[in-house]
């Protein structure tokens, strides 16, 4: 275990390195800089601005500079919000993206699960169509559209839930069905798929001749076994749901790092931009590893090194 989770980590310091070196030279290839605007700013104005946030630098100085503001974690100054750096920004938006993110992992999860197992139950039947057309329309409609779906329907039309913003409950519910919808149809669907096969194994026939009821073989027998797919996914199921929140926090107006993100861009607030990227970057990675240690308390039979190579 030790020595799997020591290769791990080493690898992920691996990826990380060359997300933040691609990140830092990506920007800076960008046209225009942070402080391009459509009114001309004074070149003196500009020289002294460039001096102090260490733009006018060459650019491997600049590049060593900000490899050592990660390592310490200092992401440095915001562009364009002056009272705040990059680190207070993810420190007040990221608990908001968070759970806005683990609310829609959940409805996804639990939500995929459960359209999945119900129809595979009842194969060929109506259940299973309209399970399957739910899941169609969820991988089909972009999260966007059904935001804003949602919101003319149940906000403005049927009064059920606010429109927008981020001050309780309620506020939560929109945004995260919107967000959840196209993980939560590909989970059915793969779901549906594997308990189908799984259905059919000789060890679940054993089962139902030995008189065993349909919700005990289901729950004890194949959901574990069929769920296996399902685990494998969640690495990009979180990649998704971070990357979709984006939009999402900007139609609700939620006051996440994902809004911030989609601001720092529309402002040029390189920054921001390559902070948020790494900061996300690390989540992923260290998401990608808890996902291959849950390989093997779903299945045992599966090592951790075998995990590690899948």
């Amino acid at each position: 275990m030790i020595r799997y989770l020591g290769k791990r980590i080493i690898f992920m310091l691996i990826s990380l390195f060359l997300i933040v070196t691609a990140t830092f030279f990506i920007m800076k290839a960008v046209p225009g800089g942070p402080f391009t605007s459509e009114k001309q700013v004074p070149p003196e104005i500009k020289a002294a601005l460039e001096a102090k946030y260490k733009l006018n630098l060459p650019l491997h100085e600049q590049y060593f500079e900000y490899l050592k503001g990660v390592v310490t974690w200092d992401l440095g100054p915001s562009f364009t919000e002056k009272s705040s750096n990059v680190n207070d920004m993810i420190n007040r938006g990221f608990p908001v993206s968070a759970h806005l993110g683990a609310q829609a992992l959940l409805l996804a999860i639990f939500g995929g699960i459960t359209l999945g197992v119900i129809a595979a139950l009842n194969h060929n039947k109506w259940q299973d169509y309209s399970a399957m057309v739910i899941a169609v329309l969820g991988l089909s409609v972009p999260s966007f559209i059904l935001a804003s779906f949602y919101q003319y329907i149940f906000a403005i039309n049927l009064g059920w839930f606010p429109i927008a913003k981020w001050e309780g409950f309620e506020y939560t519910i929109l945004p995260s069905l919107a967000l959840a919808a196209s993980p939560m149809a590909f989970i059915a669907r793969l779901t549906r798929s594997n308990m189908i096969e799984v259905m059919g194994q000789d060890y679940i026939k054993t089962a139902k001749a030995k008189g065993l009821h349909t919700v005990t073989i289901t729950i004890k027998h194949a959901i574990r076994n069929a769920l296996l797919p399902v685990v494998t996914y969640l690495g990009p199921l979180i990649a998704g749901i971070l990357t979709g929140a984006f939009v999402i926090e900007r139609i609700f107006g939620v006051p996440g790092l994902g809004r911030e993100f989609v601001l720092s861009i529309t402002n040029r607030d390189y920054t921001v931009i390559m902070g948020t990227t790494v900061f996300y970057s690390m989540i992923l990675v260290v998401m990608i590893l808890i996902v291959d240690i849950a390989y093997t308390l779903v299945d045992p039979r599966i090592k951790l090194s075998d995990a590690g190579k899948e």
